[in-house]
């Protein structure tokens, strides 16, 4: 079955259409995406590593994903979180801290990108890999990030790092 997204505009409104994923997007027309940092007592963020299958294989990334017709920020924050790594995020851990930013990516891009700020220790032995999705994890500082930025093992589009 065709994922389906709601089609939103430059100011986030649903449009009352929806839009297949793979398929190209009209100008003006964008869509649901959010990005997910989980930080620690520590104040150390927790990234995943994507799978080889994927877009930018073996690239560090926070956890993310685009919204399903029908869904809100949050429910596609925990939702994402919980398939990619089997968190279970306590909504009232979490924030959104940037709201409706430009997607960053090679093409074009019609995402319109929430942000989200989770703080919430979870133990890494606990957490469950999907295959088609991730790899590995790591617990990682904002200088550690950026070092990995740098070197260009992170999609790093400085969303909140």
């Amino acid at each position: 079955m065709a994922e389906l997204w709601d089609i939103l505009d430059e100011n986030s409104n649903t449009t009352g259409r929806v839009h297949e994923r793979g398929k190209p997007m009209n100008k003006g027309e964008y869509h649901l995406e959010v990005s997910v940092w989980i930080e620690n007592d520590k104040g150390e963020y927790l990234i995943s590593q994507r799978s080889s299958n994927k877009t930018f294989p073996y690239m560090w990334e926070c956890t993310g994903g685009s919204a399903v017709a029908g869904d809100d920020s949050l429910s596609t924050a925990l939702r994402e979180v919980k398939e990619e790594l089997g968190i279970i995020l306590q909504p009232q851990n979490g924030r959104m801290i940037q709201h409706n930013l430009p997607c960053v990516n090679i093409n074009e891009c019609h995402g319109l990108v929430d942000v989200w700020l989770f703080r919430q220790n979870v133990d890494i032995s606990t957490v469950i890999l999907a295959p088609d999705e991730t790899c590995n994890v790591m617990w990682a500082n904002r200088d550690e990030i950026s070092h990995m930025i740098d070197e260009g093992t992170f999609i790093g589009n400085n969303m909140y790092i």
